[in-house]
């Protein structure tokens, strides 16, 4: 049995990727900083709930002994995230954001994952075949980001990007770290969700695809790697 573990788990790619994969026979915990939330989408769908606030490090040590408590770990998938916006939904730009801006989006999109990692290497590496998904953007890809014309080149944020940009280095310097496990970056794609004011062109059903399918990786699979649902990406 693997099990699994998804961070941000209580709704949008975070939910749709802990439903299909506990239709393909994990045992997966919901991972959601609200109480409330997190136990009604675990019960949804037929899955365990763990309290995990990726930005708090006593609130993620003590999920970390909950679940090797239960007995342990074998898939990480790092999806909590947030894109900073102004109050009235619009993206922040170069002109307007600040060092406090940038220091909340990195909290959640990088240190957390950081924080997370450190915290469930210890469980990983006794599994038999570990595995990490880091949820990562199209918008971290400094070739497509410059590449004019493009819709990344013309998206205006800088917060949310140069974090995701430090994801996928910390997937590849992780991926080089600990070879025997299974340490990739995903983009879901332009997906409708809280994240970006369910403004995306895709559904989560769509978006959770590279998740779901990287998330099921056996110990032969790739490593290192940033990939969509068509393939690799350009760094």
């Amino acid at each position: 049995m693997t099990t699994t573990l998804i961070t941000g788990a209580n709704k949008g790619l975070g939910f749709e990727t802990a439903r299909r994969l506990v239709e393909a026979g994990h045992t997966v915990y919901v991972g959601s900083r609200d109480a409330g939330r997190g136990r009604l989408a675990a019960e949804r769908i037929g899955a365990r709930w763990v309290l995990l606030d990726v930005t708090d490090d006593a609130s993620v040590t003590a999920a970390a002994k909950s679940v090797e408590a239960d007995g342990g770990l074998d898939v990480l998938i790092n999806n909590a995230g947030i894109e900073g916006r102004t109050p009235e939904g619009g993206v922040i730009g170069a002109a307007e954001v600040t060092a406090d801006e940038m220091r909340s989006t990195f909290e959640t999109n990088v240190f957390g994952v950081v924080r997370v990692t450190h915290a469930f290497l210890p469980l990983l590496r006794r599994s038999q075949a570990p595995v990490v998904v880091n949820v990562s953007s199209g918008l971290a890809s400094l070739t497509r980001v410059t590449a004019a014309g493009t819709p990344a080149h013309a998206y205006p944020g800088v917060a949310y990007p140069a974090s995701k940009a430090a994801v996928n280095m910390l997937t590849v310097q992780y991926a080089k770290a600990f070879p025997g496990m299974r340490i990739n970056a995903v983009e879901p794609g332009y997906t409708a969700t809280d994240l970006n004011a369910h403004t995306g062109t895709q559904t989560v059903e769509e978006g959770a695809e590279i998740i779901v399918r990287m998330a099921q990786l056996g110990p032969d699979g790739p490593t290192g790697t940033y990939v969509d649902v068509e393939g690799p990406l350009p760094w």
